[in-house]
């Protein structure tokens, strides 16, 4: 990385002016010695090709929040399908090429002028210049590809978007912009049953006619699915040949034997449903396989607001999905069908919408239907789901639909209550309060804020765990990490990270006390011998 100009600022912006410094030294250094011979000017030139191609051939990776929008940020750079970095190795070949031929006919070519005459202190002027037009193309390049991100996200949040509002006032940087789903009982749908269709058993989830799906189609585990960290890479700990894998999802996620649900599911629901109201189906068997498919029944639509922009499915398993950039994630088929009410009360079908999904698999997530993408007059939504894929991994779960009311992150947080930032987010969060850490007593964090899965999992999980010291070691041995569903607003299809509610274990414990008082030592104070263990 060493070479590769969009490297994170944080790293290497603390070099910019011993960088600035190295050109014009090495600006200064290429224009005495491109006065005695052509052949130096070629190879300089060779050099910076082989630089920007070595630049090149990664892709255009920022930093977290820092890539929302910009172009190339999980590819290299390529035009038309063409790699940048073949174009520079291209010209980096054609460049070498040139160096051999002036190599072979420098005996043979006229002397170069000297550097007093007009010819030589214009050669003297412009050698350098290849290295100031490179430098200034990479600036360029790096300011228009954050001007591209503002305004292929706009309104939505971006880098530049929260630098120029933090100047208009707004500070508080991505908390204004993370949605927060307070209460996701609250946003339940009342079903429309047709009588002439009634639900099976009642359940207006399972429809008329399910088959294959039942309360009880769960697995137990939904621990979700593994990210490989790669050898020597950056904040991991592993010192084993060959890759590791690390895997992580949101606190009550990953199954398990919860309270009875109102449809007799024992499997435990995530995000704090409340099983009494909540039923919850799934397509997962034992033993002999069977295709399952289900058609609920429709559930009505509140009147549109600000506030509850969003359809959303708790889900869990593997469900086809697409995200921004086109990738397909395969898995069992979960649509939602919308439509309008028509006066005789039946529902006059419009069309289907691919919920999008943020993962991970298998484990419990929030599907989102932004509401803005459907017709104007649809007031009922109803689920559609699919799995005649006979493999025992290949199933999907989920819950009624439901339209919550969201509020802003800082709004629900503020600033007052302590919260476990994660080293990676903590840039982005500046209005809410780290816990304190006085007198060598920790104060106990209410909330946690995390960045996407990915980074979280190779990362802040590595750096903040108890094996290595972290704050995790005393907040889980407390408390009990529980998602709370969040959204980011505008960019509903994006892992911008998430927030854990932490329920303590012991919710009337008294904080600690500590007893102080101040004491004046010299410095030449010595406590005592330190005991050294062999």
């Amino acid at each position: 990385m060493m070479f590769n100009p969009t490297k994170w600022t944080h790293h290497f912006g603390a070099y910019a002016g011993i960088a600035g410094s190295l050109a014009a030294l090495t600006a200064v250094i290429v224009s005495a010695s491109a006065l005695r011979s052509r052949r130096n000017r070629t190879i300089f030139l060779a050099g910076l090709l082989f630089v920007l191609a070595v630049s090149f051939a990664g892709i255009n990776g920022w930093w977290y929040v820092s890539s929302y929008g910009i172009p190339w940020f999980d590819k290299t750079v390529s035009l038309s399908g063409n790699q940048s970095s073949s174009l520079f190795l291209l010209l980096f070949g054609l460049a070498l090429g040139l160096v051999a031929w002036q190599y072979l006919r420098e005996g043979y070519a006229p002397p170069q002028p000297k550097p007093t005459t007009r010819k030589g202190r214009r050669i003297r002027k412009f050698a350098a210049a290849p290295l100031t037009v490179v430098a200034g193309a990479m600036v360029l390049f790096e300011v228009l590809s954050l001007l591209k991100g503002a305004v292929s996200q706009y309104p939505a949040y971006s880098l530049a978007r929260s630098n120029v509002g933090a100047l208009a006032g707004q500070t508080c940087g991505l908390a204004n912009d993370v949605l927060v789903e307070s209460d996701p009982n609250s946003g339940r749908l009342a079903p429309i049953v047709d009588p002439d269709n009634p639900p099976l058993n009642g359940d207006a989830l399972a429809g008329a006619a399910p088959e294959g799906f039942s309360p009880n189609g769960i697995p137990s585990d939904l621990t979700a699915d593994y990210v490989e960290v790669k050898p020597g890479q950056g904040n991991t700990d592993n010192q084993s040949v060959g890759p590791t894998f690390e895997t992580g999802a949101g606190g009550g996620t990953t199954g398990g034997t919860g309270a009875r649900t109102v449809n007799g599911s024992e499997a435990k629901l995530p995000f704090g449903l409340d099983p009494a109201v909540t039923p919850v189906l799934g397509s997962y068997q034992e033993g002999v396989q069977e295709p399952a498919l289900l058609t609920s029944s429709w559930y009505g639509l509140p009147e549109r607001s600000d506030d509850a922009p969003l359809v959303v499915i708790s889900a869990a398993g593997r469900i086809w999905s697409v995200d921004d950039t086109g990738a397909t994630t395969y898995g069992q088929s979960l649509l939602v069908e919308y439509g309008r009410r028509l006066p005789d009360g039946t529902v006059e079908p419009q069309g289907t919408y691919l919920p999008r999904d943020i993962g991970p698999a298998p484990s419990w997530r929030n599907l989102r239907i932004p509401l803005s993408e459907l017709p104007a007059d649809t007031d009922a939504v109803r689920i559609v789901a699919n799995d005649p894929n006979l493999t025992g991994d290949q199933w999907l779960a989920f819950t009624p639909p439901r339209v919550p009311k969201l509020d802003t992150l800082n709004t629900v947080i503020g600033s007052e209550q302590p919260v476990l930032l994660d080293w990676a987010v903590g840039l982005q969060f500046p209005c809410q309060r780290p816990f304190d850490h006085r007198y060598g007593i920790a104060e106990m964090p209410d909330y946690r804020i995390l960045p996407d899965r990915p980074l979280a999992v190779s990362s802040t999980d590595t750096w903040q765990s108890a094996d290595n010291g972290g704050p995790l070691g005393f907040t889980e041995a407390l408390a009990r990490p529980e998602q709370i569903p969040t959204y980011l607003e505008n960019d509903w299809a994006r892992d911008w990270g998430s927030l854990e509610r932490y329920v303590r274990f012991y919710p009337n414990a008294v904080p600690a006390e500590p007893q102080t008082e101040a004491i004046t030592r010299s410095g030449l104070w010595n406590p005592g011998t330190l005991r050294v263990y062999e």
